[in-house]
């Protein structure tokens, strides 16, 4: 257990034509973590498409990296940032999720709030509108915890209930359709929902319960069902009851049960399912045989987890340098990030080949 008053840093690597390291170093590439700034005091991360946000301890939220076109860092501008500056003056934000293009985040109050593309309704603003600052989603001061997709959005709400909006041609936001969405719409009547995931078109989700549950796009199996059909509401994935997290990647899913084993399925051509091979999975299969995996994530085309010990592990492809291991080398087996046994929380982009982490 890591003391509330612990130095937390925050580390980054991989891709930076946009300057989404926040390294203020230009826009070259990175092959091995390294540290954000000087501030030890971060309590919360996310990586976006070629952006990335970051909470402190005190409340501030900070964005850096692309911004053009749609303002998605939320500054007010289209302008890009190479290091990290603060949205606003507020410091009452408690977790923040970047999807690839748009930005939620949820304030201590409970606020849900939005910005950056509008198109197809993922703002949840009832309309298409881009915003470069951020905009309260409805009234409600309930939310738990939310998720940003390629265009599609989720959250939960401190009572359990899932919602979603906007881009839906996959039925990824689960409402039993294909139609798009630009304001929250609850998904089924289930109040046992907690944890959810987003990748480009597909979602994930975790209830209170442990059962596991997806939907949306299944062109490579990234709905662990067996089969490429998509699913446009919640199907459980198996019987099981002891998933703990889910992340999704661009393509594929990777899962992690309370025991600690971790499993993955959907597109496997760069190695992202960390199984061995490049073979492509339709349903979960595991990651070796260790029962000490606590977090997991996924980009692109990789994805990284941390151990209950500490370590840092990257696999799949290698390109930009985003697996941190100092080349760009592919690998189709979990990696070793460094030696250090201190990460806390690690995100990669579901677009993007970019990689922030947190550490002691």
């Amino acid at each position: 257990m890591v003391s509330p008053s612990a130095p937390i840093k925050l580390f980054s690597w991989g891709r930076n034509s946009y300057g989404q390291l926040g390294l203020n170093l230009g826009y070259g590439n990175t092959l091995s973590p390294v540290q954000v700034g000087a501030l030890t005091t971060w309590a919360s991360i996310s990586c976006g498409n070629d952006f990335a946000s970051a909470i402190k301890t005190t409340g501030e939220l900070f964005t850096w990296g692309k911004n053009d076109t749609y303002g998605q860092l939320g500054l007010g501008d289209i302008i890009n940032r190479s290091s990290p500056v603060q949205v606003g003056t507020l410091t009452t934000w408690s977790k923040v999720a970047c999807g690839k293009l748009h930005t939620l985040a949820i304030k201590t109050t409970g606020a849900l709030w939005s910005w950056g593309s509008g198109a197809a309704g993922r703002l949840g603003k009832g309309n298409a509108t881009n915003y470069s600052s951020p905009v309260q989603v409805g009234a409600l001061n309930t939310w738990a915890t939310a998720a940003a997709g390629g265009s599609h959005s989720l959250a939960i709400k401190t009572t359990g209930e899932l919602f979603s909006w906007g881009y839906n041609n996959f039925g990824q936001i689960g409402l039993g359709d294909t139609t798009f969405r630009n304001s929250p719409v609850q998904v089924g009547s289930l109040t046992t929902w907690a944890k959810v995931a987003c990748g480009r078109y597909h979602t994930a989700a975790v209830k209170t319960t442990g059962e596991l549950f997806t939907w949306g796009k299944n062109s490579v199996g990234q709905l662990g069902k067996g089969n490429t059909t998509d699913l446009s509401a919640p199907v459980q994935v198996g019987t099981l009851t002891t998933w703990a997290r889910v992340a999704c990647g661009a393509y594929h899913t990777v899962a992690v049960k309370t025991t600690g084993e971790m499993f993955a399925w959907g597109k496997g051509l760069n190695g992202e399912l960390g199984v061995g091979n490049t073979t492509y999975y339709s349903s979960p299969v595991q990651i070796g045989s260790l029962t000490t995996w606590a977090s997991v994530t996924g980009g692109y085309a990789h994805s990284l987890a941390i151990k209950n010990t500490g370590e840092l592990f990257a696999w799949g492809i290698g390109s930009f340098g985003r697996l941190g291991k100092g080349n760009t080398i592919s690998y189709s087996s979990p990696v070793q990030v460094g030696a250090l046994t201190t990460w806390q929380e690690v995100s990669t982009g579901g677009t993007g080949a970019h990689t922030i982490a947190r550490t002691i």
